[in-house]
């Protein structure tokens, strides 16, 4: 427990002020190198001089200063200037240079972060030694909580904050600061990001994201269509992605035959910027490409929020309202803290003058009595007796060079009573009014919009312009031919590929078990002798010919050992009945939409009831006569219509056919396949019913056909 409360308090999750406790003491110790406004020093340096405050070592200290930089990219407003290789945002094997060859020194902004921290505003603690003090937050002018992007991962809690223009964010503060119920979405419009991209506006995703600090929203990238060279440039990115991610995902596809648009594949980025090139083939639709990579690459990918930021210690899932709200009244407080200390020197000040105003009624006397002391311990109290003045104001006195004790000087510094009255009176106000303190933050904020106010980095589209495209659109249509043998192999042969050769290569003791044609679009599923039921997308199925064995199923289908299938049926919307036949007679008709899912399930378990063993299976589109054969040559047709459909894939169905005692069901045959031309005399009208036995003439060709 105190390893997760101090991972959690002192490590992972960032505090009102925008900053982990990594990130304040490596800031603060460039400051008191004097790095705010001196030149750049080696990396190194500074890393070393912060283990006096942060003791994780010295590659931990400058991982984090590497995020921190102008070079990285990773922040909107980059508080390290820096000068060298510090790796890309974008890039996940673009290795940053070792400390001794880049160097550093803090950037402008962050005079806005520790401007009045010499004033008191903040408090100070030891660090880890007890030898030096830090800040325990940093004195932000603007709400950097939600103007750089944080991220954290906690004991059992983690916290995910996005970035936001500045410049909007500002403005957001200064509306709530005058109205706390003012609307949000009209000033601060939606995260902003350091990577640039485009993100899909929906209003309700973001209302949610600034009233609950939880939910998503995606960004996807930029891309330009070079016509002249057929090639499409993506330039920017989304911030969650990298570019070596892209282009892992895309050689997968293309691999696949998933996307067969692409020729080659190259990263471009230079200094000028990241560039992620597209090579296409003759004919290709860019645009349609691009909507198609959106959607299997993370050239489209979503950004999770989750607001949790520590205030007084302790974790909190915040909107962007009670952020700001916090925001303010710690902002608030510092402000009084900075007031009050500019009130204490100024008071301190204003009594030693008043004092030196006391001397001025007579200066040769304060002259005689410094003169005509004997012991230098009398001077002061002398001087105190003399002109009814205190110990400081005296201590002040006696240490004025005696050049400076003429009437010239004296008055001069008592001209600056008045002003220092007239400004204490205005810090007096200003402390005792909370408007008043408000008012000195909104211009802060105004000016901070001034000097770093930028324009958004990334594009705003509305959700109402994306095109939803559908997996299916991108699948070639045309007809092929499934062939399934029983020793598990499967073939998926175009009809083109059967006109030349239709001749089917099988194993020696293999056959035929089931084929059907269909489309390039439909659905496969296989059903098995362990009840389950797998599903398979034909189009995942490589094309192959007639002389070849096909695909091996247990390799495609992850099935269990000694699993083996032992029916097909292929459909294109799920229409039409999977009919089981079992040993003991009972026949159940599930519709075939109950095999569908919304998900991409591959594996359907309970597939068909497990109460008798299966005798057959066959997938009917509607209803039909069909043919039921016992192992005692007993036969009978019926109508399946007469068979109600049931939705539970594991029913055990309904009795169509009465077993004589010692007798199982072997098979059921459409008419078509069976070789007897007399149906009526084995045709029932109700079910259940005992069949009749083959007649003589029937015999022979049925048993060639069955067995």
């Amino acid at each position: 427990m105190p390893y997760a409360m101090s991972v959690i308090v002192s490590r992972a999750i960032p505090e009102i002020d925008g900053f982990k406790p990594s990130h304040r003491k490596l800031l603060y110790t460039m400051y008191k190198m004097n790095l705010i406004s001196g030149q750049r020093t080696k990396s190194s340096n500074v890393v070393g001089q912060t283990m006096k405050l942060n003791p994780h070592g010295d590659g931990a200290i400058y991982e984090t200063m590497v995020r921190l930089t102008r070079g990285n990219g990773a922040l909107l407003h980059p508080f390290v200037d820096s000068k060298g290789n510090f790796g890309m945002q974008q890039s996940r094997d673009m290795a940053y240079a070792a400390p001794r060859y880049t160097e550093v020194k803090l950037d402008s902004i962050c005079n806005d972060i520790f401007g009045d921290i010499d004033k008191n505003t903040v408090e100070f603690v030891d660090n880890y030694d007890g030898t030096m003090k830090e800040p325990l937050l940093l004195p932000t002018t603007f709400p950097n909580i939600l103007v750089n992007p944080n991220q954290g991962i906690a004991v059992g809690m983690a916290s995910c904050i996005c970035s936001f223009n500045l410049k909007e964010v500002c403005e957001t503060t200064i509306a709530l600061l005058k109205d706390e119920k003012a609307d949000l979405t009209k000033t601060l419009i939606a995260p902003d990001f350091s990577t640039g991209a485009m993100l899909i506006y929906r209003e309700q995703d973001i209302l949610n994201i600034y009233e609950t600090g939880r939910g998503s929203f995606k960004l996807r990238a930029k891309y330009n269509y070079d016509k002249k060279n057929n090639c499409i440039e993506v330039t920017e990115i989304p911030y969650t992605t990298t570019v070596e991610a892209i282009m892992d995902k895309t050689v997968e596809l293309v691999k696949s035959g998933k996307v067969r648009e692409i020729s080659d594949m190259r990263d471009e980025t230079d200094l000028s910027g990241l560039k992620l090139t597209f090579d296409l083939k003759r004919g290709t639709d860019p645009d349609k490409l691009m909507a198609k990579l959106y959607k299997q690459t993370p050239l489209e990918d979503s950004f999770a929020c989750n607001f949790n930021i520590l205030i007084d210690g302790a974790p909190h899932v915040l909107g962007v309202r009670e952020i700001l709200k916090e925001w303010s009244n710690f902002r608030i407080e510092c402000i009084k803290r900075r007031l009050n200390f500019d009130l204490d020197k100024k008071n301190a000040r204003l009594h030693l003058l008043e004092g030196l105003r006391k001397i001025l009624l007579d200066i040769d006397k304060a002259i005689s009595i410094i003169r005509n002391t004997e012991m230098e311990s009398q001077v002061i109290p002398n001087l105190m007796s003399a002109f009814e003045i205190d110990l400081i104001q005296a201590e002040y006195i006696a240490e004025i060079k005696l050049r400076h004790l003429n009437k010239e000087y004296i008055l001069k510094r008592l001209e600056d009573i008045d002003t220092l009255r007239s400004e204490i009176e205005d810090i007096m106000r200003t402390l005792s009014s909370d408007v008043a303190i408000r008012r000195v933050i909104i211009n802060e904020l105004k000016d901070i919009i001034k000097k770093y106010g930028k324009e958004r980095k990334t594009q705003i589209i509305s959700d109402d312009d994306i095109i939803e495209v559908n997996e299916e659109q991108f699948i070639e249509d045309y007809q092929v031919k499934m062939f399934l043998t029983e020793q598990n192999y499967l073939k998926k042969i175009t009809l083109a590929s059967l006109k030349v050769a239709s001749e089917q290569k099988l194993k020696d003791d293999d056959k035929m078990l089931c084929s059907f044609e269909c489309s390039n679009k439909s659905d496969a599923i296989f059903i098995s002798n362990k009840y389950n039921a797998y599903k398979m997308k034909i189009h995942e199925i490589p094309n192959c010919k007639a002389s070849v064995l096909g695909e091996y199923l247990p390799n495609l289908l992850d099935m269990e050992p000694d699993e083996k299938i032992v029916y097909m049926a292929v459909t294109l919307d799920y229409s039409g009945f999977l009919l089981f036949c079992f040993e003991n007679g009972k026949m159940a008709k599930i519709p075939l939409k109950s095999y569908e899912t919304k998900t991409n399930r591959k594996k359907l378990t309970g597939a068909y009831s497990e109460k008798s063993p299966l005798a057959s299976v066959m997938f009917i589109q509607k209803d039909c006569e069909l043919c039921a054969f016992s192992n005692i040559n007993k036969v009978l047709i019926f109508n399946t219509e007469k068979i109600p459909e049931k939705a539970t894939r594991s029913s055990q169905g309904v009795q169509v056919m009465t077993p004589k005692k010692g007798s199982v069901i072997a098979k059921i045959l459409t008419l078509d396949e069976v070789t007897f031309t007399d149906f009526d005399y084995y045709r029932t009208k109700n079910i259940p019913a005992r069949g009749a036995y083959l007649k003589d003439d029937d015999t022979q060709g049925t048993q060639l056909s069955l067995f």
